[in-house]
């Protein structure tokens, strides 16, 4: 037999009173006969079944009714209930709450007695004198339908309601699960009775009802009475009134018709109800009843608030990238099945790496620079040199689902697989990887390459083998800006300058595998699509999309003296129970020396102190190094740079690709028939975003070593003994690098046909793709910046 049950507590206000007084015996209904007989069939079958269960009466130990009676899982007596995940950043701060279910798990003791009470009242008023089956209850409801002639007076216990509400939190979001698990048949009603018999031989009367009032459905997507009481009134479940309680408590039978927000009379009836229920059970006095009914509901409603979309200061994309990281990470299980149910799960607290203030300060800078309802939109992402750690992502376009008002659920930070889209081309910003390459490799960073204006892409030595230049036309050479950019140049003004040739040169000397090397030691294996890298000549300028993300990562390797950190988003995860869940970490490795780093330091402060980067320096004047990068046709214009502290990049191009950024206003600037460049258009933004992300903070100086500036080259037509002019290709002229060139001539035999742009060049339509994924160089070696 199961043991004793413990009583109910006294109730407050009247300690010790006896219950009201039972209604006479249901037999006395006997003379509704056919009625009766015709309701009482089904209860006997059922009736039988509860009095015999341990020796399987009417052969209900058969397969397919309650496998297993004998040991109920842990799984059934204490679920494992769906709950909400908090998501915070590095402060504290909230960011958003997401959920499968808007479930909070609280223990007996948070709960307010009079949900407790209001809750037994008006479900099983006899729950703590009965056992799983109340043959009263049964009774009692088979004459109240024979009365009516109908069968609309149930008698489940709560133990039974509480067994079908766990069998409909398994089936998860599995609609034809969870149709099986709410199937009103004999069997199925008969595997819920065992089940409930069982439990109550597990589990005491005051822990079924505490499991009860967390999995409740309380409508409006509020799970369990803490979910309901926030919903409803805005407060905790322990601090709710008589009146609010028994609110809550008339929701369970029928969440919708009872509705206090769109039916709030049917709801003040309901109330009353359970009110009445609890002075007839001696839970309350009729005085606290009077009070209790004479109280208005007193909603301060709350609409659920779920999901990344919630999310303020454009931090909805961050927390979507979260999401992907739990959804991909290993360290959250062997298998995406495994990955996803942690998450729907829910139940957790997560600590991510999100600066508050440098967020701030980049949404800031990409919605003041570019507006929402403009053709184009921006992104940044801001890293935390040395440590992997992403402390700011932001784009234009809010997080959302309309796309009428500008709004995109697609991550332009990240790779595809992270929420992403295709990535942008980067332009010249990917120089710096080759440079690197090449110091890496032993060249001298006051190496010299002639550099002529326009060149023959060159046979290069691969990995695997070599590369030869097929094309045709136009498509075999490689030209530089203008007809000024003539070399010989030196690493730090063909930097400064960006001149394609240069690089090019760089390239057929060490050959490409160094390139693949590189690459893979900062983790570029594929492009922002997923595709696999392909390792071209025209790699160096930055014809393979890549996300920001990607881009902070690498200059956050170069103010790390060439330690390249994996990103993570994550510091800390918590259970709700103040478990700890282990995260990902950081993977750190030394990606080049500090001694190249320390030159790439120098080459890449000659950019913003001479070369196209010169106009974007920050307002306490700290040292800052970063490189410039527009594509062709203007579809995507970038800047990259860093300080000791903080790599930022941040681009600017058509969400899904093809805008010309040429004769537009973008913002409150108007760009003309030259178009976007990477010091005018990204730059900008960069500067506004790292001035308000490093205000307060110490300045730091980057490590560098003496590169000395090239001697200048002679004027052929100068007069002997005559002082040599200046170089015509200096890094402070107006025309360099990143800012509008002069008008081509198309005469002239040394301007490409196509156009020429920020130090890159255009090529024929269909040659190179532009913006979102669509460009790939046809594995042919050309490219632009």
């Amino acid at each position: 037999m199961a043991p004793k049950r413990p009583q109910a507590s006294p109730p407050p206000g009247n300690p010790g009173a006896p219950r009201g007084k039972r209604r006479g015996s249901p037999l006395d209904y006997a003379g509704h006969g056919v009625k009766f007989l015709g309701v009482s069939v089904l209860s006997g079958v059922l009736l039988a079944g509860m009095a015999l269960p341990a020796v399987g009466a009417l052969g209900l130990t058969a397969k397919n009714t309650a496998e297993g009676f004998s040991n109920i899982s842990d799984d059934f007596k204490t679920p494992p209930l769906t709950q909400a995940t908090q998501i915070f950043d590095a402060k504290g701060g909230l960011i958003a709450k997401v959920y499968e279910r808007d479930r909070t798990v609280l223990t007996a003791d948070q709960m307010s007695p009079y949900m407790r009470q209001a809750q037994v009242d008006i479900e099983d008023a006899r729950f703590y004198e009965h056992g799983a089956v109340d043959l009263k209850g049964v009774l009692r409801a088979i004459s109240k339908n024979a009365e009516s002639g109908t069968a609309s007076q149930g008698a489940s216990t709560l133990t039974q309601q509480y067994v079908k509400n766990v069998n409909v939190e398994k089936a998860g979001d599995d609609q034809a699960a969870v149709l099986e698990a709410q199937r009103k048949t004999l069997g199925r009603k008969i595997q819920e009775l065992k089940v409930a018999i069982k439990l109550e031989e597990d589990l005491t009367k005051d822990q079924i009802l505490t499991n009860y009032l967390n999995i409740t459905f309380y409508g409006h997507q509020a799970y369990g009475i803490e979910a309901a009481s926030q919903r409803y009134f805005s407060k905790s479940n322990k601090d709710l009134s008589i009146a609010e309680a028994a609110t809550l408590a008339g929701l369970v039978q029928n969440p919708s018709q009872y509705d206090p927000v769109r039916f709030p009379d049917n709801a003040v009836k309901r109330r009353n109800v359970v009110i009445d229920k609890m002075v007839e059970n001696k839970h309350i006095t009729a005085d606290q009843a009077k009070e209790a009914k004479a109280a208005p509901l007193g909603l301060k409603y709350k609409d659920p608030q779920n999901g990344c979309i919630t999310a303020q200061a454009g931090m909805g994309f961050f927390c979507d990238y979260v999401r992907h990281v739990v959804k991909q990470d290993p360290v959250f299980g062997k298998n995406a099945a495994e990955r996803k149910k942690f998450w729907d799960q829910g139940g957790l607290n997560i600590y991510t790496t999100l600066d508050p203030d440098k967020q701030a300060a980049a949404q800031n800078a990409v919605t003041s620079k570019v507006k929402v309802t403009d053709p184009v939109s921006a992104a940044t992402t801001m890293m935390e040199p040395g440590t992997g750690k992403i402390l700011a992502m932001a784009q234009t376009r809010p997080y959302g689902l309309e796309p009428a008002k500008n709004q995109t659920v697609v991550n332009l930070n990240v790779d595809a697989a992270m929420g992403g889209g295709n990535g942008f081309q980067p332009g010249s910003t990917f120089k710096p990887i080759i440079a690197a390459a090449a110091l890496e490799n032993g060249m001298s960073p006051t190496k010299a390459y002639p550099s002529e204006n326009r060149i023959e892409w060159p046979t290069m030595k691969t990995c695997e083998g070599t590369w030869k230049n097929t094309y045709k036309g136009n498509e075999r050479y490689v030209p530089n800006e203008s007809k000024s950019e003539v070399g010989p140049y030196e690493l730090k003004q063909a930097m400064a300058l960006s001149v394609n040739t240069y690089f090019v040169q760089m390239e057929q000397e060490m050959g490409l595998c160094p390139v693949k090397q590189m690459l893979d030691k900062l983790s570029i294996t594929t492009t922002a699509s997923g595709a696999k890298l392909e390792i071209v000549p025209s790699i160096t300028l930055g014809t393979k999309e890549m996300s920001p993300l990607t881009m902070a990562n690498v200059y956050a390797t170069f103010a790390a003296r060439g330690k390249h950190c994996t990103p993570i988003a994550i510091n800390k995860i918590t259970t709700v129970d103040g478990k700890d869940v282990n995260v990902p970490q950081t993977s750190c490795t030394q990606a080049f020396s500090e001694q190249t780093a320390d030159a790439m330091n120098s080459v890449l402060l000659n950019v913003t102190e001479k070369g196209t980067g010169a106009s974007l320096g920050l307002e306490d004047g700290r040292q800052i190094a970063g490189k410039t990068g527009t594509t062709d046709k203007k579809k995507a214009a970038w800047f990259s740079g860093y300080t000791p502290q903080l790599a930022t990049a941040v681009w600017i191009g058509g969400p899904t690709g093809g805008v010309e950024m040429k004769n537009m206003k973008i913002g409150d600037t108007y760009y003309g028939a030259d178009g976007v460049f990477g010091a005018t258009g990204p730059g900008p933004i960069w500067k506004m975003a790292m001035d308000g992300a490093l205000k307060g903070s110490p300045k730091e100086s980057l490590p560098t070593i003496d590169i000395p500036d090239p001697a200048p080259k002679p004027d052929p037509n100068a007069t002997p003994g005559a002082t040599a002019p200046a170089n015509p290709a200096n890094p402070a002229d107006p025309n360099a690098g990143g800012n509008p060139p002069p008008a081509p001539n198309p005469g002239d035999p040394g301007t490409n046909a196509g156009g020429m742009i920020g130090g890159g060049f255009t090529f024929p339509p269909g040659v190179i793709g532009g913006g979102n994924g669509n460009g790939n160089g046809n594995g042919n070696g050309n490219g632009h910046r």
